[in-house]
């Protein structure tokens, strides 16, 4: 974070928008705080985390490092005060994409551009932690994920550094090669890299108050592409690039996905068509980016979707709550999840009608155990119980009911868009009262961590035992 702060502060030298010497005096604080980590935790005998450490370094990573990302909000952004520079890096760092700043198109590249590097860092460290440690720690069914049969930690990628690389590799890839089609179709350097920067997280920021309504036509389409490769595992594309695209293709759940946004997108289409007198190419090009950005969670917009009627509104956030695949940048419950409960609930079905049987529920040709399917059930219970608990606090300060629910959903979900009356004409939350803003912080970061990281940590047992 202290390296990049220093190429912002590079940035503003070049520009001149705003004295150059605070992003370096900030990065040069912030690799120094690092530094004095790294000493500080030093260990000669390498031990390596326990279970518990596992979920406090998961916590605290998206705790504590939102508060130096905030660092240049306070003092790059008029008027913003603590709660706004956290709320933003929080947002960033979360890949939420919701915003409180407005006048973004007048707001220094240098600020822009710190946006969405957050988020890219925020995608890449969710991604790892994805691989890495939520199997380990066994939350929300990311345990099955932790065997080899599933060829994601198998001979391919043996251990958890090459795990890292790997994915940083196709990370980077991927966002060079999204900073190049926008370059093509027409984006400018600085437009293209920080969209590119916040497309392959899916995170949303964008550099102008009208998010993608200012880059309609080939560009929806090219985001669209990015989007949903990144929502893709990508683990399967560095597979793919070491010669086995077996895994990619096959993935059941890769395959539920595209069909989940080609059904959306297909109803909408023909919802839209029956009752607009758009044009049908526009009628597509507009439904197929916006609900392609609400189900991977990206959160950019062209268009209000809530003039689309009730039905593209109530559309839009269920899409929302289905989520991209596991191990992507992607947020909200992911498809593996709604599977697996699929499956369970038709494994009870059958056990009704042939109460003898000893089968269980298989996930493509893998069986799946009671601990996964115990702890996705667990992730359903606590996720709804989440998303109704900040709803109905959001209400308490006052908020409408359609901005409270819809500021529930996307702050737990990771979505970015919120509607309702005290939304700013360019989508800010900036007139939320405070507690509203503090409540969607905890719920960026209760969603972000998969829910019960977070919960288990408020629990005596994982404390004592």
């Amino acid at each position: 974070m202290g390296a990049l702060m220093l190429l912002c502060g590079t940035l503003d030298g070049t520009t001149g928008d705003q004295p150059g010497h605070t992003f370096i005096l900030l990065g040069v604080l912030t690799m120094s705080l690092g530094v004095a980590t790294v000493l500080a935790t030093s260990n000669p005998t390498h031990r390596s985390l326990d279970r518990r450490q596992s979920f406090l370094l998961t916590a605290l990573v998206w705790i504590i490092l939102p508060v130096f990302g905030a660092l240049p909000f306070v003092v790059g952004v008029p008027h913003a005060s603590l709660t706004d520079a956290y709320f933003e890096s929080m947002s960033g760092m979360t890949t939420t994409g919701s915003t409180v700043f407005q006048g973004l198109d007048a707001m220094p590249a240098s600020v822009l551009l710190w946006r969405g590097i957050l988020q890219w860092l925020g995608g890449l460290g969710i991604v790892i932690v994805a691989m890495i440690f939520l199997p380990i720690m066994r939350v929300g069914g990311m345990q099955f994920f932790l065997t080899e049969g599933f060829d994601t930690h198998g001979k391919i990628l043996p251990r958890a550094l090459d795990i890292a690389r790997s994915l940083l590799a196709v990370y980077v890839a991927l966002t060079l090669a999204c900073l190049l089609a926008y370059l093509a179709f027409g984006m400018s350097l600085f437009d293209a890299l920080v969209h590119a920067l916040t497309t392959i997280s899916t995170g949303g920021f964008s550099t102008s108050d009208q998010s993608f309504a200012r880059f309609t036509g080939t560009l929806e389409y090219v985001s669209v592409v990015f989007m949903v490769l990144a929502s893709l595992p990508l683990i399967r594309f560095v597979q793919l690039g070491r010669g086995t695209p077996g895994p990619l293709l096959l993935d059941t759940q890769v395959r539920a996905y595209l069909k989940c946004i080609i059904s959306a997108c297909l109803m909408l289409v023909l919802y839209r068509g029956a009752t607009s007198d758009a044009k049908l190419t526009d009628i597509v090009r507009e439904t197929i980016f916006n609900l392609v950005t609400l189900i991977s969670g990206t959160g950019y917009a062209s268009e209000d979707i809530t003039e689309w009627g009730s039905f593209a509104l109530v559309l839009g956030v269920l899409i929302g709550l289905a989520g991209g695949c596991t191990g992507s940048t992607a947020c909200s419950i992911k498809i593996f999840r709604w599977q697996v409960l699929w499956l369970a609930i038709q494994s009870q079905l059958r056990q009704f009608n042939h109460p003898n049987a000893v089968a269980g529920p298989k996930y493509g040709k893998r069986a799946l155990s009671a601990d996964v399917v115990t702890s996705v059930a667990a992730f359903f219970t606590f996720f709804v119980l989440t998303l109704g608990l900040i709803a109905i606090a959001l209400s308490l300060t006052g908020l409408s009911l359609r901005t409270s629910v819809t500021a529930a959903w996307t702050s737990v979900a990771n979505i970015g868009p919120v509607y309702g009356q005290e939304v700013g004409a360019s989508g800010s939350l900036g007139a939320l009262p405070s507690p509203a803003k503090w409540i969607m912080i905890l719920g960026m970061l209760a969603g972000r961590l998969e829910i019960l990281s977070l919960y288990v940590l408020f629990t005596l047992v994982f404390w004592v035992i």
